[in-house]
């Protein structure tokens, strides 16, 4: 019954989708360095495809939701979204927050999340997530939740890396994402 349902669903998901409209879902992604997530969102958003948060996005990988337009991005059910301090390596290979690193993640977010993320003590060492209910207020559902199977595989989630890196400057992420 349940291969059933799966195949009707991707069967009308294609459908019901041209070539021009892809989708990339996003789920199990814990995150990894900003520069590289920038530049990853900035092709994303050049190529005008979708994105079905499907499962964690953490760390990050929620650049995502300041990289893309609102229109262009849905969650299921499943979606959880996972926010923290940036953080590098120290000198004696402890991690320590970034406060530069952890303002540039901060400002990349639309209003909603940084308000949200305010409500709950800001972006801190601790991770704080968003999910359920609370998730679906601020981002459009996705209108079947079994479209988000049926597409694209999930972008390869990197090990856990310090979310900071100097190689990208607040100037030239906010030119990435401002594209």
């Amino acid at each position: 019954m349940k291969l059933t349902t799966g195949l009707l669903a991707a069967v009308l998901l294609l459908i019901g989708m041209a070539p021009s409209h892809a989708v990339v879902r996003i789920a199990d992604d814990r995150g990894g360095r900003i520069g590289t997530y920038v530049d990853k969102y900035q092709g994303l958003r050049s190529s005008g495809e979708a994105v079905i948060i499907d499962g964690l996005c953490a760390s990050a990988c929620t650049i995502v939701l300041g990289a893309i337009p609102r229109d262009r991005i849905c969650v299921t059910s499943h979606a959880t979204l996972g926010f923290h301090a940036a953080w590098d390596f120290g000198a004696n290979g402890r991690a320590i927050t970034n406060p530069e690193a952890t303002q540039m993640l901060y400002s990349m977010y639309p209003s909603s999340v940084k308000h949200w993320i305010n409500a709950r003590g800001g972006l801190t060492p601790h991770m704080i997530f968003l999910r359920g209910k609370e998730l679906q207020a601020l981002f459009k559902p996705c209108y079947l939740d079994a479209q988000a199977s049926a597409t694209k595989t999930p972008a390869s989630a990197p090990a856990p890396v310090p979310a900071a890196t100097t190689a990208v400057s607040h100037s030239a992420a906010s030119a990435a994402i401002s594209h």
